[in-house]
């Protein structure tokens, strides 16, 4: 008898290579895509989300209401900060 349990990784699609190996953190709220839509996203176009920002993010995605912590803490470390519309034309 054979018993067991098998799972099946669900594999995302990917969409593009356009953000390969890029470390992004999202701040704030955003008007065209939830913030869960943003994540996935990142990922499909082959980037990563990151939770917190340090030397080797590579950008910080500002949405409205950022945190000011957030933004200055990348300010000082050199990060490169963009729109949701930046986002939008680095996917496309």
């Amino acid at each position: 008898m054979n018993a067991g349990v098998q799972f099946k990784m669900q594999q995302e699609e990917s969409l593009s290579d356009s953000l390969k190996d890029l470390k992004i953190i999202i701040s704030g709220t955003f008007e065209r895509h939830p913030r869960d839509e943003i994540k996935k996203l990142i990922e499909k176009h082959g980037g990563k989300n990151v939770s917190s920002i340090s030397k080797n993010t590579d950008y910080l995605l500002a949405g409205d209401n950022i945190g000011p912590s957030k933004l200055e803490k990348a300010q000082k470390l050199g990060i490169k900060i963009i729109s949701e519309t930046d986002f939008e034309e680095m996917i496309s």
